[in-house]
């Protein structure tokens, strides 16, 4: 079973119309409550592809409320430790004619000491009872920020797989407790380890460094543009495939719950690249977030170019004859 991690979640409100003029009142649009958050993603996709889980996360006020009910009417199995703050909610507006989505969050939510060490302190006995524990989005405030090492460093000592999906100024301490599994955005990366990545020597040394902190596969996705990934120290370049996207949220935890059933289902490394890679690229091309459904993305896999730099991986067919 599949643990994910989500210490930012979000409780948003989708306006769906067929068309939003500015300054003007817009009449019969559709309004959706939905759950959000980059772990809830994560769970969503999970269930899609048939993947037990559960989720773990922060829930409070009465925007907490709706969170949970939402959570909940969604089928995600989840656990909650309660805050005094509100979940934090955003306003999600799709104009379905134009194709364009506008996002307004509202703040993060305060999380106290006690309730950070609460959620700590579950999390560490909850490791391990699973078998990868996925670690998913932003810290929300500087309480929250020693959660996510801590915990790699458990799943370490309990020999579990740990994905490191998360951004911000704890990024590098998380780095630094070694991870099985790490996966970016070059954005992301950049802005939370003040790096620059501008060519491909540069990616190559930062690749080579996170092998050195013994982190196995590392995925340092640009959105639709080409992108790179390693498996220990072998080098890819991965071609994305061409889709009309719509609305992009969420493909990065589409990509990540495809890293998931890659190693749940002990496909090989560039099987498991080609099933990530043509989730976020399906997720990217409609509005719903992480909704790909089992059959909604194979097509895509055909068109996903990886490309080895430097020494090639030898596979070896072990299927009886």
């Amino acid at each position: 079973m599949i643990l994910t991690v989500t210490l930012n979640p979000l409780l948003e409100r989708r306006i769906t119309c067929s068309s939003i003029n500015i300054g003007l009142v817009n009449r019969e649009g559709k309004i959706e409550i939905k759950s959000g958050g980059k772990g809830i993603n994560v769970s969503r996709q999970l269930n899609n592809l048939g993947i037990d889980n559960l989720a773990f996360t922060f829930s409070g006020g009465s925007t907490g409320r709706e969170f949970k009910d939402i959570v909940h009417r969604e089928g995600i199995k989840s656990v909650f430790v309660h805050t005094e703050a509100n979940t934090r909610e955003a306003l999600i507006f799709i104009n379905e004619s134009a194709r364009l989505v506008t996002s307004c969050f509202s703040m993060n939510s305060c999380i106290t000491q006690k309730e950070a060490y609460e959620f700590s302190q579950r999390l560490v006995k909850m490791i391990p009872n699973y078998e990868m524990i996925v670690l998913s989005g932003s810290s929300p405030c500087k309480e929250t920020n020693s959660i996510f090492p801590e915990a790699i460093s458990c799943a370490i000592k309990n020999d579990r797989i740990i994905i490191c999906d998360t951004y911000g100024e704890h990024l590098g301490e998380c780095l630094e407790a070694s991870p099985t599994i790490v996966h970016n955005n070059i954005d992301e990366i950049e802005n939370s380890l003040n790096i620059k990545l501008r060519n491909n020597d540069d990616i190559n040394n930062l690749l080579s460094s996170l092998y050195s902190k013994n982190i196995k596969q590392v995925y340092l996705t640009d959105a639709g543009n080409p992108f790179f990934a390693s498996n220990f120290d072998y080098r890819f370049r991965i071609n994305p495939p061409a889709v009309k996207t719509v609305d992009s949220t969420g493909s990065g935890d589409a990509f990540t719950a495809g890293i998931i059933y890659g190693w749940h289902n002990d496909l090989v490394f560039e099987e498991t690249l080609k099933t990530a890679v043509a989730l976020g690229a399906a997720n990217a091309s409609f509005f719903d977030v992480c909704n790909v459904k089992i059959n909604g993305f194979e097509e895509l896999k055909t068109s996903v170019i990886i490309t080895p730099i430097g020494k090639k991986m030898k596979v070896i067919d072990v299927k009886p004859q």
